[in-house]
């Protein structure tokens, strides 16, 4: 369990407050149960240490308050609207047997045992926290879901998650979707176009012969040269030659 160092904070002013920040401290207020809410500051550097871990608003941390040690839930952390450093956190007294509303993270473990992902499966995550109702002692870090033996086309409901008799999801009478292993999208190649354009600098090749019977002194045949073709063929041959060739 993490714990921070608090102090009881006096300050009734805008002033006070800003003269705090300025030294490197986050007031903080701690509320919940019987007794009063108390006013306390805690260090910026050692409260940005543990937002940077995963999960800050769902662990349990211990407040030493001047030397008297507390458990409380983080449930909410202001930031400053331009430099959004921490501006102020409220903590929720952990009491035993009382009942709180928390969001879970979900966590997924065996990846490299699961079949379904060997064969290119995706795992579709459809919540990745769950929220639940338990009492504030008996809150649990994470709801772990093993994907050893698991094959494309399964998914794992809240049934499938083994939850204190105390814990129940905050979604009743139905057992919904956490995540799912879905079948792989395989992506289809583009077909090649019907026609390319020819490398620049090279001829076609319907335009090959004409350019040889050229080079030897030889009139094209599409101008009549060769006896073997029809008048109607050579005007074919002239007309073939695509637009996009001439270049």
């Amino acid at each position: 369990m993490n714990s921070l160092e608090a102090n009881i904070r006096n300050d009734s002013t805008k002033g006070q407050l800003n003269a705090l920040r300025k030294n490197g401290n986050v007031p903080a207020i701690i509320y919940g149960g019987k007794d009063k809410n108390q006013k306390v500051s805690i260090s910026k550097k050692l409260l940005k240490t543990l937002i940077e871990k995963e999960n800050f608003l769902s662990n349990i941390i211990t407040l030493n308050v001047d030397g008297k040690p507390q458990n409380v839930l983080p449930r909410e952390v202001k930031y400053h609207i331009i430099s959004d450093e921490p501006y102020h956190v409220d903590f929720l007294r952990v009491l035993p047997g009382v009942k709180i509303k928390i969001e879970v993270p979900v966590n997924f473990i065996n990846h490299d045992k699961s079949p379904g992902l060997k064969r290119g499966g995706v795992l579709n995550i459809v919540r990745r926290k769950v929220e639940l109702k338990c009492p504030s002692e008996k809150i649990p870090e994470s709801l772990t879901l093993n994907l050893d033996g698991i094959d494309i086309g399964e998914s794992f409901k809240i049934s499938s998650v083994k939850l204190d008799s105390e814990v129940t999801p905050t979604i009743q009478g139905r057992d919904f979707v956490i995540a799912t292993l879905a079948a792989p999208t395989v992506m289809k190649e583009p077909e090649k176009p019907a026609e390319t354009e020819t490398a620049e600098g090279e001829v076609g090749a319907e335009g090959t012969e004409g350019a040889t019977a050229a080079a030897e002194g030889e009139k094209p045949a599409a101008d009549g040269a060769k006896g073997d073709k029809k008048e109607g063929d050579d005007k074919k041959s002239s007309e073939k030659k695509p637009a996009e060739e001439k270049k």
